[in-house]
């Protein structure tokens, strides 16, 4: 049977909004790192998955990330037949950045599976 991913929303340090296309069965939770104005950096949860789904996911899995105003669009499709992944990191800049910035904008999500 075809699974389907499902779409949510939220919402980084900086206000920005993205949208997350995941599995139900697989997805765990995204979080967003980044620098703030301040130098500090900050991880927040973009997204935790609220559904109660248990079914075993399948051996290989898709997630999507994007972000219209930062010109960003991330997929990502993994095979994990063993279920042994505990994390992916991705670390991206939006398209423009600040030259100013140096490392500022650097996004940094931190991709977790149910365990």
């Amino acid at each position: 049977m075809a699974r389907h991913n499902r779409e949510a929303s939220g919402s980084d340090q900086r206000g920005f909004h993205y949208t997350v296309s995941y599995q139900p069965d697989w997805l765990g939770q995204v979080k967003v790192t980044r620098l703030l104005e301040t130098g500090r950096q900050s991880t927040k949860t973009l997204f935790a998955n609220p559904d109660g789904d248990r079914r075993e996911p399948g051996q290989q899995v898709r997630t999507g990330i994007g972000c219209p105003d930062q010109d960003l669009a991330i997929g990502l499709t993994i095979t994990d037949p063993g279920r042994r992944v505990r994390r992916i990191v991705v670390e991206t800049v939006p398209a423009d950045p600040d030259p100013d910035a140096g490392n500022r904008d650097v996004v940094q999500f931190t991709i977790e599976p149910r365990l």
